[in-house]
């Protein structure tokens, strides 16, 4: 089995979207991973990003993370609303491509929570199944009240209690309002880029996936 990503650009609406793509021989489905805040220094090289990208391989499924536009070789700038978005949309749409018949998991951390939520609300609008969602630390405040949320995909919240950047409350309290189905797991003596924690949220998120 592969083990290390292939660098690839795909086409996003400003032009290309630097990614890191791995295939895994009979995969059981592929998963895509929003990166945090680029304002704030995110990248896909994030070390949240890269854990979860590895806990998905661990699993068996194929992975594309991928910068936003005006991060690293992503043509465009920063829009820090629905231009990310988009650019999440296109990376689904070549990843679905390449696996037509795999199920589609999204995973994301900060600003990629609120990059997730949305685009899994987006694509069942349009008649595109997401199995799951995954939002760690996400940033809820970023989603407004009549954002679409996808209602089938299996959806996780993972919260750190010591969060310095997202105030866990306004995350318990969106979880709490959400009117359907989900799971939030909050992670103990644990800050917001999951210092020390890496381990216990792999261990959270493999089971499952």
């Amino acid at each position: 089995m592969l083990v290390r990503e292939t660098p690839i650009s795909l086409e996003g609406p400003c032009g290309p979207l630097e990614a890191l793509y791995l295939p895994v021989e009979g995969a059981r489905g592929m998963v895509l991973l929003c990166h945090p805040n680029p304002v704030q220094g995110g990248t896909m090289l994030n070390k949240v990003i890269s854990t979860l990208q590895r806990t998905a391989r661990d699993a068996g499924y194929s992975t594309l993370r991928f910068n936003y536009r005006g991060v690293g070789a992503s043509a465009g700038v920063h829009d820090m609303a629905q231009g990310e978005v988009d650019d999440a949309a296109a990376a689904a749409q070549w990843l679905h491509e390449q696996h037509p018949d795999l199920p589609l998991t999204l995973l994301g951390f900060s600003f990629g929570g609120f990059v997730a939520a949305s685009l899994a609300g987006r694509l069942e609008q349009q008649g595109v199944a997401v199995k799951r969602l995954f939002m760690v630390a996400p940033a809820v405040v970023r989603l407004p009240a009549d954002t679409p949320l996808a209602q089938r995909a299996e959806l996780t919240l993972i919260q750190p209690e010591q969060d310095e950047v997202i105030d866990p409350a306004l995350v318990y309290a969106w979880s709490h309002a959400l009117p359907r189905a989900h799971e939030l797991l909050k992670v103990a003596e644990c800050g917001h880029f999951f210092h020390g924690k890496l381990v216990e949220l792999k261990e959270l998120v493999l089971p499952r996936l």
